[in-house]
Formats: structure tokens, sequence, C-alpha cells
């Protein structure tokens, strides 16, 4: 035994980090075996290899590096992951919750240590500043059953930050009173300072994030610069005196708009943290931990004991109040008082301000009962956090479920068909399909590679393949299926119209012909043709700059076009994309198209901030033309001819947006349409091509330029 145990603590970096990795395998697996949240298990394993259990591992500089960073990517991906709009609509809901999750704990904790402790008044306002904050440790629960912008999950994390604040406010202040820059003089200039770095940030981020996303498309580097600008964030933070967590928190609020949730840079984001960093840290606090201490008498029990009953008391309170004041389910009150109880590493910080503060000569504010009666109370609110969380997720999913079921309409059926041809658009045009799809159907993509039939076939289709396997990888990336096929046809409409049968595809979505002095036409050879050959939605996109760097999406919408099968659809669409882009979107149209609309936003996705403007005629269109800007997307519901919405006004569509809309991003939308078209049938009252103009269209410009 005494040989073995001269092997230990390992010094080698390679095996310290292969035991970590190994903890970070097993735990989950352990864990679920026993029915308890993993996170559980990364903090118990803490505790057993550490210094204060069986000695394997020593708490390093890698711990404090990596555990560092963990804390940080918590916070991160909790802004990064916020709905933006729901918090601005419930500002109030927040103030309030911060407040009480902060002063209650607070209050009630300062009183035990008074009264029953027999702490000093100041050692007392201490502990009460370290149960008034939390650490976010059970937020990979969260992201794990995918709750991350219920709002319960929302008012918990914006609560955290603020009462983070306010105590890392209070304990300067405690700290400031013990050395020589007390006075009013320091805290302007820490305000001032504070109230510097948000506008610097809220002002150059995004700059510099816009710049960076539109030139660059390379997956490694989008990653790094992200992760560049958090570390910068967090680093400036402390600079002004206020902790990195805050630094990374309001990072991840000002990229939240430009990191869709759905995209593949969230999800590498999401993985690395889950993966690694975040794990570390929670090892890392767990090795903080001696259980040890339990064991030296009476008084430690007792003041363990109290500190974690009165903090965790606090925080109950504080979510249970809120929530009944709300009138939220009792779901989301669990939900709030299991993410706000936890501490971690931050109270650690917090107690080690404290020992560094002289009370007298010898004397310094915290002893070490307090230190460790904070470490073991650590360890027991993470247990409370993790299992409450757990229990209340698990209940919101199954409420939701419910009202799912309850609310269920007819069922869907979407599947959506990619038409590829170019590598240049073909990532975006997956990436608007991840956008617009209905992740709670989680149903997979098709994407199609048609052909054209003739001496060059052999190599168009080894191209179509490798396009193909590109973006099968880029949709494995965020866990999305697709099925692929390069398709040889002697007609590229007919060749698209067949794999859309044969998929059984509710629509279809795909890149804008791309004009040549060949084919000058606007739709190309065959999209006219396969628009009036198949009556469900077809998406047209022309992109001119990345989808995640769009600020508003302007939608053109033809009266009458509520009186069409399809309005629901494409409407789904826009508001969908909408929301994971997190931009503004304004409807102009008619107000008897506009009032449906607004009450199908409102019901279905209260959180898009759509705006509705009235467009008396389709002859304004050109008008739009200059609220259009580069980071837009203008989008235009079409119609085919025939149907209840189509115009002659719509004739003149493609001449327009050539003449008017030329650089910008576009996007024309041709929805369901009743009834299917048979290629086989042929009558004599239905035409089967049609010209993009027709002979009146000619005359009338030949008159029009001779008139000149």
């Amino acid at each position: 035994m005494t040989l073995l145990t001269a092997y230990f603590p390992i010094q080698s970096p390679t095996l310290i980090f292969c035991v970590v990795l190994l903890i970070i395998l097993f735990a989950p697996i352990i864990m679920g075996k026993l029915r308890i949240p993993h996170i559980i298990g990364m903090v118990l394993a803490g505790v057993l290899i550490g210094e204060h259990g069986l000695n394997i591992l020593t708490r390093d500089s890698s711990f404090e590096l990596f555990g560092k960073v963990g804390l940080l990517y918590i916070m991160f991906l909790a802004g990064l992951e916020m709905d933006l709009e729901s918090v601005k609509k419930n500002s109030r809901r927040f103030l309030f919750f911060g407040l009480l999750t902060c002063m209650i704990p607070l209050l009630l904790t300062y009183i035990m240590a008074m009264w029953l402790l027999d702490y000093s008044s100041t050692a007392s306002f201490l502990l009460g500043c370290i149960m008034a904050s939390n650490t976010l440790i059970a937020y990979p629960i969260i992201s794990r059953y995918g709750l991350q912008r219920n709002s319960s999950v929302m008012l918990s994390v914006g609560s955290s930050m603020l009462s983070l604040f306010m105590a890392l406010l209070m304990l300067a202040a405690l700290a400031a009173a013990y050395g020589e820059d007390v006075g009013f003089g320091f805290w302007i200039l820490f305000l001032l300072k504070f109230i510097i770095f948000c506008a610097v940030s809220i002002w150059l981020i995004p700059k510099m994030t816009r710049y960076f996303l539109r030139r660059y498309s390379d997956a490694v580097m989008q990653f790094i610069f992200v992760l560049a600008v958090m570390f910068l964030s967090a680093a400036c933070s402390e600079a002004v005196g206020v902790e990195g967590i805050v630094g990374a928190f309001i990072a991840g609020l000002i990229l939240n708009r430009y990191i869709p949730h759905v995209s593949p840079l969230m999800n590498r984001i999401e993985f690395i943290g889950n993966a690694l960093f975040i794990p570390y840290f929670l090892i890392g606090v767990g090795m903080l931990i001696n259980v040890g201490s339990l064991f030296e008498g009476r008084r430690m029990l007792t003041v363990v004991a109290l500190i974690a009953f009165f903090g965790t008391f606090g925080k109950a309170v504080a979510a249970y109040l809120s929530s009944l004041l709300f009138r939220l389910p009792k779901s989301a009150g669990h939900m709030m008082f299991g993410l706000t109880c936890a501490h971690a590493a931050g109270a650690i910080a917090m107690v080690m301000v404290g020992m560094r503060l002289e009370v007298s000569p010898g004397v310094y504010l915290v002893n070490n009962e307090m230190l460790n009666g904070v470490v073991i109370m650590i360890l027991i609110t993470c247990i409370i956090s993790t299992l409450m969380t757990e229990k209340a997720a698990q209940q919101i999913i199954l409420s939701n479920n419910e009202q799912l079921a309850a609310n269920s309409q007819q069922e869907d059926d979407e599947k959506i068909l990619l038409c590829v041809k170019y590598p240049e658009i073909a990532p975006q045009l997956l990436e608007l399909a991840i956008m617009v799809r209905n992740q709670q159907l989680n149903r997979g993509l098709v994407a199609l590679n048609v052909v054209y039939d003739d001496n060059n076939a052999a190599k168009h289709r080894e191209q179509g393949l490798q396009l193909l396997e590109t973006l099968q990888q880029r949709a494995s990336s965020v866990e999305v299926m697709m099925q692929t096929q390069v398709r040889l046809a002697t007609n590229i409409a007919n060749g698209i119209k067949h794999a859309f049968r044969e998929f059984g595809a509710s629509e279809i979505i795909m890149g804008m012909h791309v004009h040549t002095e060949i084919n000058p036409k606007f739709w190309g050879d065959f999209i006219q043709s396969l628009y009036n050959g198949l009556n469900r939605q077809i998406v047209l996109t022309r992109f001119v700059q990345p989808l995640n760097t769009l600020r508003r999406i302007q939608v053109v919408v033809p009266s009458r076009a509520e009186f069409e099968p399809g309005f629901h659809r494409w409407l789904e669409r826009l508001a969908r994309m909408a929301s994971n882009l997190d931009c503004r979107i304004q409807f102009h149209g008619r107000e008897e198209s506009l009032q449906l609309i607004r009450e199908y936003i409102n019901l279905q996705h209260s959180s898009v901030r759509a705006e509705y403007t009235y467009m008396a005629h389709w002859n304004e269109l050109p008008r739009l033309a200059e609220q259009i800007s580069e980071d837009h997307m203008f989008v235009v519901i079409t119609a085919r001819k025939g149907t209840i919405s189509y115009k002659t006004a719509l004739d003149r569509l493609p001449n327009e947006l050539q003449e008017h809309f030329a650089g910008k991003n576009l996007m024309i939308i041709f929805p369901d349409q009743y009834g299917e078209q048979k290629e086989e049938s042929m009558t004599f009252t239905a035409a089967q091509h049609q010209e993009e103009s027709s002979i009146y269209d000619t005359i009338l410009q030949w008159i029009n330029k001779h008139k000149k």
C-alpha cells in the first residue's frame, strides 16, 4: 500500500487529463444506473479524487484554468440562449425576482449568523452576501431537456445575474471599508468604469461580429472568434472590478442574435462546453470540498446545517413567492428554486476575499470554521439544486406534451426538399431549412441534386455526390438527419417533381437562377415550369450575406393571400426564421391580411418582434426598395396564375425585382395551392406552359419605348 501511495497524487499532465476524461465518461453512466443526475456524479468524483479524499489528483493550475473556463462557459451559454424579447417584455418580473432572491437569503443568513452563530456584524454580512448570490450549476440539465427559453428558466438566469451583481457590489463595499479607497469617489469611479465597459461592448462587439461572419465562413475560425470575444469581455469585466462571469454573460447576450439556436456554430459551442470545460469545472468544485471537516465536532455540524438551511430556505421563499405572484405553475416554482439555490466556486472566491480582510492584527474576517462551513454548504446546495432542477424539467416537459396533445390539430406533413446545385449557396440553403423546420417533429431533410442527362452527366454526377456529402456532414453536426439523391433527368423540372413525389415532400427550398448571357430570363429554364407544374410551396432564395447577420425581414403580402391554402405554412416558416434569427419581421399588405397575420403571430409566436404596415396596392412595391438595407431580407409572397390572390401586377414582378432590388437578400415564396398537377393530363382549359411575359407586355413595352 505504501508503494502504491508513492505514485499519488499523480503529477504527469497526460495521466491527469486521462483521469479527468475517465471521470467525465463514467460518471454519467454510473449516476444513470443510480437514477441520480450526472452533475452530482461530477462533484462527488471531485470529492473522491481530491486531496481531501483519496488524494489521486491535486487541484493544480489545470483545474484553475479549465475550471474558470467552465464557469465562464456556463454564464456565456446562459446569455447566448436567452430569449431577449421575452426578457424585455418581463423586465419587471426579472427585477422583482432578482431583488427577492438576493435580499431574502441575505437577511435570513445575516440574522442567523448574528444570533445563532455569534458572528460579528461584518462576518455575518459577508456570509449573507455569499448566500445572496448563486451559481447556475444545474444549467446543463436545462440544455439537455431543451428548456433554455422556458419562462421560469429565463427568470432564473436573469435574476441570478442581478443577485450576483448586487452581492459583488456589496462585497466590494465591504472590502473597501477595510482599505484606503473608501469614499464617494470610489463608487463614482466604479460605476463609471462599468457603464463604459457595457457601452463599449454593446457598440463594438456587434460591429466586430458582423464584419467577421460576413467575410469568414470557416467553422473553426468562427468558433475561435466567439471564444475570443467571450474571454475578452470577461477580462475587461475583471479589469473594471467586476467578476469575469458578468462579462461572459454580457458577451452572450450581445452575441445572442448572431448565433441562432439551431445553427451549427451553436451546436459546436454547446458540445465543447458540455463535453469538457463544464465537467472540468464541476470536478474542480468537488476537489475543494473537505467532507472530513464535518466530523470535527458538533459545532461544525451546526454551522454547516444552519448556513445550508437558512440560505436555501431564503432562495426557496423567493422562488415560490415569485411564482405565486406571477401566477406560474408549481413546476415553474420548482425550476426557479432549483436553478437559484446552488453555490459553487463564486462562494469560495467571496470567502477568500474575507480571509484577506484583517479585522485586527493577526485576526481575519473569515476563520477556518466559516470556510469549511461554506465549502460543505456548496456540496449540499449542489445536490439540492441538481435534484430539484431535474424534477422540475421533467414536470415541465410532461405538461408541455399534454398541452401539445390537447391543442393538436391535423398532423403536420412537413418534409423539406432542398434542391442544390451551386456549392457557394448550398450551405446557406441548408441553414435556412434548419431554421424553418419544426424541431418538435424532428423530421429529417431531403437534399436533391438533379443532373442533366448529357455527355457530361458522369462528371456532374460526381460533383453532385461530393456536394451532398458535404451537406450531410453539416446537417449531422446539428443532429439533423438528411437523405440525399443525385438524379439524372432530361428535364430538370420533371426530375425535381418526380423526386418531390417519391420522397413525399411538403415543400421545396432552392436558390434563385443565376443570370447568364446564354439565359438572361429571371426565372431561368426550369423554375417557371416547376412552379406551374407543382402546387406545393416553393421557396426561392438569393443570399448576399450570411443569414445570422440579418437585422430585419421585410415581407410583402398580396391581397387575399389569407384565402390561399398555403397561408399558414409560409407564415409559420417566416415566424420560425425570425424567432431563430432574433430579428424583427415587418409585414406589408392590406388590413384584412395583416389582421389575420397579427392574430397568428400573437397566438403561436408571441416572442417574435413583428410590425405591420399598410400597403394599399401592389404598385407600391418599387417604393419599398428605399427601405431595404443590405442586412435586410426582402420576402415576396407571390401567386400562380389562376389562383385567388393572383393579380396582373405580379406579371411585372421579375422586372421590378431586377430593376429595384438588385444586390438585395431576396426570397420569393409560391404558397400551396389547391389540387395537384398531373403531367399526363392535357386539357384545353389548362395550359401546359406559361411564358414569363405575354405578348401584351411585349406590345406595351414597345409602345412605351417609342413614346420616349
